[in-house]
């Protein structure tokens, strides 16, 4: 890139920045539509401001047959939120660029394999981690933000802070998933973390400044899937589903499991609609019901 260009590229990219900060957007859609504009100058090697139609339908073109649907999505998102909010001018980024929409269920495994996974993982830091995310079905970042104050014992649930959208919201905590948690953080005492980062003596681990990485997690789950000879693609987050699943399976109705999961809108939580009938049974009850006869050891180390 000219260095003309490379000096007006960071000056765009730092209003970019700027006014996605300004606009309240999350860190994680900070990073993702910086990333699409970093993608997109990488690509041509030049600053995006000057780039015409047809080498932006080029562009998405080979971005569609090399990346996912969420990706090409957010970066058409990030490019929108760039010419419209830096920029200045308006484009009609549908007609320019639509993914194609998979229609797929995610692939669920039995509260008896669920059982078994979380049974498997070696350590208890992340064996705690597994059944949390679990049995309140949380996305990741959520369970790994969760600091000892969010407990609320006396009332039975715990605060997820800043969620999906920057909202927040009660979840019922289950017994079993109550006493693992203490059990962890017997071990490491910190005062804050639940899921400190875990490196070095456990003097350090009681002093780290944040939580357990998002890396680490997800190699544990990779590793344990492996061990287990699952063959199904299965993630942590896949655990939030199965969560879904199973309490659509023990009788708890779409509206209450929407309101546990934090879905914005009931469309989401309805993908699990084909698996039982709905019944009006208290959200407590149920996930104490489900989690509480999880055969977990937690005194293994």
């Amino acid at each position: 890139m000219l260095s003309s260009e490379q000096k007006r590229f960071d000056r765009l990219y730092t209003r970019h920045v700027q006014a996605l900060k300004l606009q309240g957007k999350s860190q994680k859609t900070i990073d993702a539509y910086a990333r699409a504009v970093r993608r997109v100058t990488q690509h041509f090697d030049r600053c995006p401001d000057k780039l015409t139609t047809p080498q932006l339908q080029l562009y998405f073109s080979e971005l569609v047959d090399s990346h996912s649907r969420s990706t090409v999505k957010v970066d058409r998102n990030g490019l929108q939120f760039f010419w419209k909010h830096v920029l200045k001018r308006d484009w009609t980024w549908l007609d320019l660029v639509k993914a194609p929409r998979v229609q797929s269920l995610p692939d669920v495994l039995t509260r008896t394999e669920v059982e078994q996974l979380i049974g498997a993982t070696r350590k208890l830091r992340y064996r705690v981690f597994l059944l949390v995310t679990y049995s309140m079905g949380l996305r990741l970042g959520e369970a790994l933000s969760l600091q000892v104050s969010d407990i609320d014992r006396p009332n039975g649930r715990i605060h997820i802070r800043r969620g999906k959208g920057h909202k927040d919201r009660l979840v019922p905590l289950p017994d079993l998933t109550y006493h693992a948690l203490r059990m962890l953080w017997c071990k490491h005492r910190h005062p804050q973390w639940l899921f400190p980062l875990a490196a070095g003596p456990m003097e350090r681990i009681r002093h780290a400044a944040t939580h357990m990485d998002r890396g680490g997690a997800q190699s544990a789950m990779k590793a344990v899937v492996n061990e287990c000879g699952i063959r199904r693609k299965i993630s942590i987050h896949s655990l939030r589903h199965f969560f879904a699943t199973h309490l659509l399976e023990a009788g708890l109705s779409l509206r209450h499991i929407q309101a546990l999961l934090g879905h914005s809108s009931p469309t989401t939580t309805a993908r699990y609609t084909q698996l039982t009938q709905e019944t009006a049974q208290q959200t407590a009850e149920v996930m104490n019901t489900l989690v509480n006869g999880l055969h977990v050891d937690l005194e293994r180390l």
